[in-house]
This record gives structure tokens, sequence and C-alpha cells, in this order.
């Protein structure tokens, strides 16, 4: 069984337990906000990025005991914009790494099987070029695997979050949570891709939004593996092709650059964002 595998079924069954350390009973969220020295509780914004980095500081205690448990040494991005995240490294073999970026994303209201979406790392400089270290805490190519540990949950209705209102911490019980139904899993990034930049950022590569194949690790590319993912996102809109109308165009969609490449169309997985 090689490195990959085993790392990944572990990680796997340690992502199970999360939920019940961030939930309550009813499935809040155990972080009501944030406190000063005068034990007046203020409560945190339901903004993504905020819910997204109070989340990561809720678990780093739990994957800091997963990783001494397993043997690995965790290595935190030394910047911000650093991928990954957390790079886990085999205490007994440096050689042997894993990437684990945390995503996170919320239901949307309207059609709660579908999610807000991921983005799934850059396909700039340290994706096409292997080897460099720019924006990357180890070169790409020194990973065994890309994983990323997803977090999708529940918002709460604005009309109950008091943003300007401080609580005494003996109403911690009463202050509702900024988030809920958390749901946990693990899958390596390429497997949720997607065909389209991530949203806000067109150097980053977006992930499909249907919550059922998100968890099941059935992207775009999960049935044509992991070599097409990266050829395809090293050549994003840089082949230029005829449109058939007398003209030029950038390829830009999975099937596209599957038929210029003489693959198997039938492969490339459709997005499902309606129904279930």
């Amino acid at each position: 069984m090689s490195e990959k595998i085993i790392f990944a079924e572990k990680l796997e069954g340690f992502v199970k337990s999360l939920k019940d350390h961030v939930s309550t009973d009813d499935g809040q969220w155990t972080v009501r906000g944030f406190i000063d020295i005068f034990k007046n509780v203020y409560t945190i914004s339901s903004d993504t990025k905020i819910v997204s980095k109070i989340l990561e500081i809720h678990l780093f205690p739990k994957i800091l005991k997963f990783a001494q448990d397993n043997g690995y040494k965790v290595v935190l991005a030394e910047h911000q914009n650093y991928y990954p995240d957390i790079s886990f490294v085999k205490a007994t073999d440096e050689s042997v790494r894993f990437a684990v970026d945390f995503k996170t994303t919320y239901r949307t209201l309207q059609k709660p099987h579908l999610c807000n979406g991921f983005t799934l790392g850059s396909h700039g400089e340290y994706f096409e070029n292997r080897t460099s270290t720019k924006n990357i805490q180890f070169p790409y190519s020194s990973y065994l695997g890309h994983f990323c540990l997803g977090i999708i949950y529940d918002r709460a209705d604005g009309a109950t979050i008091d943003e300007t209102k401080s609580h005494n911490i003996d109403e911690l019980q009463a202050i509702t949570s900024v988030a809920k139904n958390f749901q946990f899993f693990v899958t390596e990034k390429w497997k949720i891709a997607s065909d389209k930049g991530g949203s806000g950022n067109t150097a980053n590569i977006g992930s499909i939004n249907n919550i059922t194949d998100i968890v099941a690790g059935r992207g775009m590319f999960s049935k044509l593996g992991e070599h097409w993912f990266d050829e395809y996102w090293m050549n994003y809109k840089k082949i230029t092709v005829q449109d058939g109308k007398g003209g030029t165009k950038k390829i830009s969609t999975l099937r596209e650059f599957v038929e210029y490449k003489n693959g198997d169309v039938s492969l490339v997985v459709k997005k499902r964002n309606g129904e279930e």
C-alpha cells in the first residue's frame, strides 16, 4: 500500500471525528464570538473568510495531535498567500510530504444541495513549474498528494445575528451561532475540480459545487485522472484553435481540451447543478 493511500485513509478516519469537536448536539457551532478581558463576548461576523480562519484555529489542536499520532511533522505556510495551508512531513523520511488545504464554504439557501464552491489553489507559476518555490512552501512536485480538508455549513439567518451588540459571558448559550450543520470531507483536490477558474481570481482553479459530488470526489476530471487535470490547468486558455467561424479561440473547457488531445470525451464528468 502506497504512502499516499495510507495517509488518505488515516486523514479520512480522522475527519469523521471533527463534526463533534465543533458542534453542539443540535448542530450549532460551539464558537459564539470572541471575548475581551472584561468578559464581554462579541458576536463574530458571518463573513466566509472570518468563519474559515476561526474554524482553522478551532481545529488546529486536533490537526496537530493527528500529525503526532501518525508520525508527521506539521509545517504551516510561512506567508498568508502561500500554498498549502499545512504540509504534513513524515518525521522519519522528510521526502514524504502531503499538502492539505482547508476549504470552507456554505450551502446555498435556495438550493441546499449546492454550495458556494471552493478555489483549489493557483494554476500559475508553482503549478506549471513543479520545482518552483514561488508562493508555495515546498516545490509542488515534492508532495506525494494534494488534499482538501473541506467544511460545508449552513449560514445563520442574518436577521438573528446582531454584530453591533456585546453580551456578558453568562449569556453565552443564548448567542446565536453564525454557522451550523457542518459537513466534513477529505479528497484529493483534482477529484473535485471543475474546468473553470475560481471566483474572484482567474488564476485559481475552481471546484464543482454539487455537494454530493464533492463529498464523493466526482469532479469533472474524476474519470480522466490527475494527469489530465495537470495538463488542462497548465494549458488553461493558452492553446489557440480555429472556432469554426473563420476565427480563432482559446481552449477554455475540458471537453474542448480532451478533443484537442484526442482523448476520450466520454470520460468528462458533467457538472450537476440541477435538483437531486
